[in-house]
């Protein structure tokens, strides 16, 4: 590894590329500025939020520093908006409906009703959406929560729900409303891929960075990710469809729902007595993302627009302000229209344009270079590609249509990346060929290439110190000239894990509460997807399971590597090796690891008949998720 792992100063490209920045747009419009501190009410006098054993979760005050002028290696524009998202405190929106802002990622909305409150999208973990809580309470009273709303299905707008509710609540008549798919979406997310995507979080979002100017500014969407609990209260109310109304403590509800715009499963609010439209995550003061960094299904930015033109069909004539579960609201019927219009063309432009472009033979790279958005459009300042960019939100309309195949036939069986790496290196020369040029390369200030190619060499060599450190360098300039945050974020991730070794997943969200969601079949699917398939080719073997409390018998078949789940007892279901009768909850703790087989068959209440060791042969086969996977370096 690299001896220094200082971060370095902005190379004279980048500053006057960032420098640049300042003419191009209209920093001189304070409109955001007003609008996201309008309504301030006050904020916690503990800065920092901390877990019940003491660890620190979330700070208020780790990005002061935004208060002053914007350094050379920060993109001006995303620190103009780090800036704004910085801001925390208690926000009153208009009567009787109030924000918490900067306590995480996102919002927390509280709207008043006759005795309580309706808490929508308690934040990522518990710890922070219970001081929001707490700070809300010391401005407006100790009112109870008498009812809770997902807006939609990712991790940041449900984690913080027992920070505000609990099991008790719940069984006592609050009712918490949810889009129609939440909860399927919620734990499939979050558990079949959750790894993958936690680990890729941990770049997208930069939560293990020093924040500072050479550092985390921010991630556009918000400023990072918590790190407390993250739990989650199935929904016990589904919002079905647009124009379903709902009414708890005195508070009326028009939904509409909006699957496949930023979440599968999402939904927008009208509160018609308030004049406030609730717009989730499908209106920001950014560029969302199509196809996150930290992985997802490819969105619909088709599907998306479509929403957006019905929503201000819908409810912008009886609506005086638009907030959401980021950023800062929006006033005035003209300003909402034009904020939800502006936005629609957004998403449609980049949709139209791509198509156009791919069906006259570009690719996704090159489509992605070539798009250049309507000046209207660019002058905006909540279009700006913050987080989401044109760059890859285009490659992922792309993908949706094509697939990750551009057509050439010489890319459809390429050697894999250290194969590959290590041929490159041999036909450029040998290394300190390739470093020699890389560094020429880098004082010509042509940092995209420098990372390109010294690429191969780090993945030929990753022991090889100078070119670990020459690509930590040429990733930290691009991280610094970067306006989106999650670039900048992935950037100089990529260049600390070089020159310090990996950080890890510091945000877990394949949580109990996840787990314990899971349906009976999604708990043998994400068991499946951890079978060993080359390790478990010759392996056959059959366990049946006999629920106490419901009427399903499930087969489990491991064979060819596979296994497959048959509810009932039709041909599908192979005779078993073992045949267990136990309830649903002993079997989610035996395969769920928290209870040995042997200290389950032992037991008087379980009937057990035939080869008891094989259902440990078979877990046996289970391979467990890496949340320390390289990403840098092969």
């Amino acid at each position: 590894m690299s001896q220094n792992t200082e971060a370095k100063p902005a190379q004279p490209g980048i500053a006057e590329a960032n420098q640049a920045v300042r003419q191009r747009f209209p920093f001189d419009d304070d409109q955001d500025l007003q609008d996201a501190r309008r309504g301030f009410m006050g904020t916690a006098q503990d800065s920092v939020v901390r877990d019940g054993e003491g660890r620190a979760v979330w700070d208020l005050d780790a990005y002061g520093f935004l208060d002053q002028d914007c350094p050379d290696t920060a993109n001006p524009s995303l620190w103009r908006q780090s800036r704004l998202c910085s801001d925390h405190g208690l926000f009153e929106v208009t009567e009787g409906i109030y924000q918490v802002r900067g306590f995480d990622l996102s919002n927390m909305t509280i709207v008043e009703g006759e005795r309580g409150i309706l808490v929508i999208d308690p934040l990522l973990c518990a710890e922070t959406a219970a001081a929001g809580l707490a700070l809300y309470r010391g401005h407006r009273g100790d009112r109870p929560v008498t009812g809770l709303l997902y807006t939609h299905s990712h991790a940041d707008h449900f984690g913080g729900v027992r920070g505000v509710l609990t099991d008790e609540d719940v069984a006592g008549g609050v009712p918490v409303f949810a889009p129609q798919g939440f909860l399927e979406h919620a734990v499939s997310e979050n558990v079949y891929a959750g790894t993958a995507m936690g680990r890729r979080a941990a770049y997208m979002y930069g939560a293990a960075l020093p924040k500072g100017g050479r550092g985390q500014i921010g991630a556009g969407l918000g400023q990072t990710v918590s790190t407390g609990a993250v739990t989650l209260i199935p929904p016990t109310v589904d919002i079905t469809r647009t124009g379903q109304t709902e009414t708890v403590d005195g508070i009326r509800m028009v939904f509409q729902l909006t699957p496949g715009t930023e979440a599968p499963a999402e939904l927008n609010i009208h509160f018609p007595d308030r004049r406030a439209l609730c717009m989730a995550e499908n209106a920001t003061h950014n560029l969302h993302n199509l196809l996150t960094l930290r992985g997802a299904q490819v969105r619909d930015p088709r599907v998306w627009a479509r929403y957006l033109t019905e929503a201000v069909d819908l409810f912008t004539g009886s609506s005086d302000v638009a907030f959401a579960s980021h950023h800062w609201p929006v006033w005035g019927r003209e300003r909402i229209v034009g904020f939800l219009s502006e936005q629609r063309d957004l998403y449609a432009y980049l949709h139209d344009q791509t198509l156009r472009m791919l069906n006259q033979g570009l690719t996704g790279s090159e489509i992605a270079e070539r798009m250049e958005m309507p000046p209207a459009l660019e002058r905006a300042w909540h279009t700006h590609g913050y987080y989401g960019s044109v760059s890859h939100n285009t490659k992922a309309i792309y993908q949706r249509y094509l697939g990750w195949f551009d057509g050439n036939p010489a890319h459809l069986w390429e050697h894999p990346p250290v194969e590959s790496a290590q041929r490159y290196v041999e036909f450029m020369g040998g290394a300190d060929e390739i470093l020699r040029r890389a560094r020429q390369s880098y004082t010509d200030g042509d940092f995209r290439w420098v990372a390109q190619v010294v690429n191969h060499v780090v993945f030929a060599d990753p022991d090889n110190a100078e070119a670990r450190a020459l690509q930590a360098d040429a990733l930290e300039q691009l991280g610094y000239g970067s306006e989106n945050g999650t670039w900048r974020n992935f950037y100089l991730m990529g260049a600390l894990e070089l020159r310090e070794g990996s950080v890890g997943t510091p945000t877990n969200t394949v949580s109990p509460d996840l787990l314990a969601a899971l349906t009976l079949d999604q708990l043998f699917d994400a068991l499946a997807i951890r079978v060993e398939g080359p390790r478990s080719w010759d392996a056959d073997i059959t366990v049946r399971w006999n629920l106490d409390d419901s009427d399903p018998v499930v087969t489990m078949r491991l064979r060819n590597g596979v296994l497959t789940h048959v509810t009932g007892t039709g041909p599908a279901a192979a005779d078993p090796d073992v045949e267990i009768s136990l309830a649903e909850a002993d079997l989610r703790a035996v395969l769920l690891g928290a209870v040995a087989p042997a200290d389950l068959t032992a037991r008087d209440d379980i009937k057990v008949s035939g080869d008891t060791a094989k259902i440990n042969e078979l877990l046996g086969h289970l391979g467990a998720p890496d949340p320390d996977f390289a990403i840098v370096t092969p």
